[in-house]
């Protein structure tokens, strides 16, 4: 099992910026990508940006690029998300999302709000 703390989310305005943490726990070992989905209310889950290990392959979804960053810190199995630029479309709970082998695991989630 795999555990997942996510951090970072809140409420800001248009044109401004917030980073989002997740920390995994547990079963940690091969963990193989890391990264993040969102989920505004009525809409199905997207992704916003996935990191492999080492960070070889890096994908963001087009509404995103040249806003948000995603990195990793494997020495610490976390993961963040710098969100910058940030619309009111963005407003959305945010889940971190990481592979192990043949199984997903997702965190709990963390809500951010764009708005003025």
């Amino acid at each position: 099992q795999v555990q997942l703390v996510e951090s970072g989310g809140g409420l800001v305005q248009p044109g401004g910026s917030l980073r989002l943490s997740c920390a995994a726990s547990g079963s940690i070992s091969s963990i193989y990508a890391m990264g993040w989905y969102r989920q505004a209310p009525g809409q199905q889950r997207d992704l916003v940006a996935r990191i492999t290990s080492g960070g070889g392959t890096i994908n963001y979804a087009d509404s995103v690029k040249g806003r948000f960053t995603i990195s990793r810190d494997n020495a610490k199995n976390t993961v963040y998300l710098q969100m910058n630029s940030l619309k009111p479309e963005d407003t959305a709970v945010y889940y971190c999302h990481v592979v192990r082998g043949n199984y997903g695991y997702w965190g709990q989630g963390t809500q951010v709000t764009v708005s003025s």
